[in-house]
């Protein structure tokens, strides 16, 4: 009964998270400013700090704040067990690829198209799921996934309008180039995922200890990248530059978000954790047009909401079945 309490609860604040976390990036990324914009791969790494930071404190707190005991547990976990804590060099450097590849789709896509297309993410987690873990899915569970993506297609389904000069400047090479860039982002997303959680689910380490050497390789992996991409622009304004209050927030629930969605892998699993996204993309779009105003629901919309409900719920009754006979 607990279990299911903090599975549910995680899948609650990974929604919240994840709609707070669009929206504030969103504002924070067209908001018109004096100076320069704050840098995406700056953001990156600054998360991938403070996540470390707020795992290596969660740590010294579950050994009662002992600095001898912190020191010993880091020591033993990560120094002591190299092979142990390169494994996770893996997930990290596909999050790293992950995260550039976003911003290069997001570049050269639409926001419709991007958000629809990334949604496949879903179907490629159910796919190495039941490949590397070896998880049965039954008829409603594939049922459900296909609504799904149906219900996430048609609430992302562009509104016609008169005119739309931006999507009219895009060339069917850099649409090439932006979809080639999703659908490798959506293929690592899975499989990043489904990797993680089988190291967490593999071991009796504690989520927190993972979570730090994660962020150690993410946060090398994202410096090199920040300096490939942004070298020559941090060297004229710095690393913070166009950095104000909205941007640490958005920084903050970064940094927020990889450890909730490792608490959802630890508690659920990476399919709902998909679930609980696209439930969050419409109550992104609900509050665009009941509070930032800039979007117009149609009947396609309200299809779309109501296809998805229907398709967490047909999964949600779906993963409750009958003891496994196979651990009778």
């Amino acid at each position: 009964m607990a279990s299911a309490k903090l599975k549910y609860l995680s899948l609650g604040v990974l929604v919240f998270q994840t709609t707070s976390l669009v929206l504030t990036m969103r504002y924070s990324r067209t908001l018109q400013g004096d100076g320069p914009r704050y840098l995406a791969s700056s953001a990156v790494v600054v998360a991938e700090f403070l996540k470390i930071l707020t795992c290596v404190g969660l740590v010294f707190k579950d050994h009662s704040y002992s600095g001898r005991a912190l020191s010993s547990i880091l020591r033993q976990e990560i120094l002591h067990k190299p092979i142990e804590t390169l494994k996770l060099a893996i997930p990290s450097g596909i999050y790293t690829l992950q995260n550039n590849l976003l911003y290069v789709a997001l570049s050269n896509l639409d926001a419709a198209t991007y958000q629809v297309t990334y949604q496949l993410k879903i179907l490629t987690t159910a796919l190495f799921s039941v490949s590397m873990l070896g998880r049965r899915l039954g008829v409603y569970q594939w049922l459900s996934l296909l609504i799904l993506m149906a219900g996430v297609a048609l609430v992302q389904w562009p509104a016609d309008s008169p005119s739309d000069p931006q999507k009219e400047q895009l060339t069917a090479g850099s649409q090439f180039v932006g979809l080639v860039a999703v659908l490798v982002a959506c293929c690592s997303s899975g499989f990043a995922g489904v990797y993680f959680e089988k190291i967490l689910k593999e071991t009796k380490q504690s989520v927190w200890v993972r979570n730090i050497q994660l962020g150690m390789f993410g946060l090398v992996f994202g410096i090199f990248g920040m300096l490939a991409y942004d070298g020559d622009r941090i060297q004229q304004h710095g690393m913070f530059q166009g950095y104000n209050m909205l941007t640490w927030i958005v920084v903050a629930l970064q940094a927020l978000g990889g450890l909730v969605i490792a608490a959802v892998i630890k508690y659920a699993d990476n399919i709902l954790k998909g679930f609980a996204t696209s439930l969050s993309i419409i109550l992104s779009t609900l509050i665009s047009y009941f509070w930032l105003e800039d979007f117009e629901p149609t009947s396609v919309f309200f299809l779309g909401t109501v296809l998805v409900i229907v398709a967490t719920f047909l999964y949600g009754y779906e993963s409750k079945p009958a003891p496994n006979p196979s651990r009778a």
